[in-house]
């Protein structure tokens, strides 16, 4: 019954669509896409929408997907400390990477620097919490490891724009971004990085 009608509206070069679009290939869980603009109903993307109930907010969607089918690869640790840790960390994701990366390109002179730190920090951050496991939840590629990978996209953006380097700044950052690339599911469902950064280029000029 579960299978019977998934649908997730979704919009091109969007993070947050391909974090969904990832949990459903780790699942195994087939999907009719649906690009838009703009959810009409809820006002924001994506949306899942399974057996006609829509659910929202990407995390909130990997979540949904991860109880539903939860005899297919558990996305979320078992233990519930592990299980609130990793929430935590995804939580970071959205509250930092987001929004200080999106400002390198909408800011200018002191303020874009201010920005590009708070960016580099925030991602010195995550390697701390990394260490030296493979992924973050250590052996295995999971709900962290799914909230970061799609900004692994915008590097080339984030160091044009910021005038970095992630590799300099962040080098175990890159390395965690190769591991996680390896695995199918991960580079079929996230954007090539140089038609993303064209993308926003073409957004900027508009």
């Amino acid at each position: 019954m579960a299978d019977e009608e998934v649908v997730l509206l979704a919009a091109k070069f969007t993070r947050f669509g391909e974090r969904v679009k990832l949990a459903l290939a780790e699942k195994r869980i087939k999907y009719d896409p649906l690009l838009l603009e703009m959810n009409p109903v809820h006002k924001q993307i994506p949306v899942l929408i399974h057996n006609g109930k829509p659910i929202c907010e990407s995390m909130i969607i990997i979540k949904y997907i991860d109880e539903v089918w939860n005899e297919r690869a558990p996305l979320l640790p078992s233990d519930p400390y592990q299980r609130a840790h990793a929430r935590f960390w995804a939580d970071y994701i959205d509250k930092k990477i987001y929004p200080n990366g999106r400002m390198l390109w909408t800011s200018e002179g002191e303020v874009k620097e201010t920005y590009t730190k708070n960016l580099i920090q925030s991602f010195q951050t995550l390697e701390k919490e990394l260490g030296n496991k493979p992924f973050f939840a250590g052996e295995s590629f999971g709900y962290v490891d799914m909230a970061l990978i799609p900004f692994y996209s915008m590097f080339y953006t984030y160091e044009s724009q910021g005038n970095f380097s992630v590799t300099v700044d962040c080098p175990r950052i890159v390395e965690w971004a190769g591991r996680c690339l390896e695995k199918e599911t991960v580079s079929k469902s996230i954007s090539d990085p140089q038609k993303l950064h064209e993308a926003i280029m073409e957004m900027i000029k508009k």
